[in-house]
């Protein structure tokens, strides 16, 4: 199975950070958040990523590139102009860096990995700010268990984001931002069928709206309610909160070894 991760927003709101890298390369103890997501994945068995790219993704590429010397001990003779890395233990993950556009929105984003994805099986899809100790294969059970095209993870949250109304594990209403409201927000976390991909029309379309409110509609769409840990990064104040938990070794979404 592979993973879909929106690796390409401006990260407007994080700015501090965000001027010289795109906002999945923020670190949270001394590595890229999004690595940190990578490793949740790759803690339940995920093994395949596909990275949608857009600002400054000659970053992420870069990274990439450079992940086995990064990571590895090198020897370097300057007198032979030689360098040797050392071996060492680096993750068994095959990662596709696929450039989806400067502006493209989050649901074109998607639909712009589609020859990168399984046309036979499902997905996981999350974006490249958020982590959470969640178990992605319960997930994955979950999802199968309801036979529908879309699985949401659901989280407990502030009223700043909007809100998933549910009747039993249906989504029945999805609805963006009220001003005043608490309940189930969405924590990202998909696992989505390769037909949610016909549920976006183009590059302008945003995946938490059109698509999202389609799939509600049509009954399609079920949520999977995660009561353990979770945040987004999305200004600088979150990302000092997890620098915090990361540097105490408590870090609760570190969830692999």
């Amino acid at each position: 199975m592979k993973a879909a991760i929106l690796a390409g927003g401006l990260g407007s709101r994080l700015s501090e950070e965000t001027v010289l890298r795109p906002k999945p390369m923020v670190e949270i103890g001394g590595k890229p958040i999004l690595w940190h997501i990578m490793n949740i994945y790759a803690a339940g068995g995920v093994s395949e990523f596909v990275l949608a790219l857009g600002y400054k993704g000659e970053v992420i590429k870069q990274y990439f590139l450079d992940y086995y010397a990064i990571n590895n001990d090198i020897s370097i003779d300057l007198g032979k102009g030689e360098t040797v890395i050392h071996n060492g233990n680096l993750p068994n993950w095959k990662v596709h860096l696929v450039d989806t556009g400067l502006h493209t929105q989050t649901g074109g984003r998607v639909r712009r990995l589609r020859r990168w994805l399984d046309c036979d099986e499902p997905f996981m899809f999350t974006y490249g700010d958020g982590v959470a100790d969640i178990n992605v294969c319960d997930l994955l059970r979950f999802h199968q268990s309801h036979g529908k095209l879309a699985t949401v993870t659901t989280v407990r949250a502030p009223s700043r984001f909007g809100r998933i109304r549910f009747e039993g594990d249906q989504v029945v209403e999805f609805y963006e931002k009220p001003e005043h409201a608490e309940g189930w927000i969405s924590g990202g976390f998909f696992v989505l069928q390769p037909e949610v991909l016909e549920y976006v029309n183009g590059d302008e379309a945003v995946w938490e709206r059109e698509a999202i409110e389609r799939l509600t509609y049509d009954g399609q769409l079920v949520g999977y309610r995660h009561h353990g840990f979770w945040s987004c990064m999305d200004t600088l104040k979150e990302k000092n909160y997890l620098e915090e938990l990361w540097a105490s070794g408590r870090a609760p979404w570190k969830i692999w070894d």
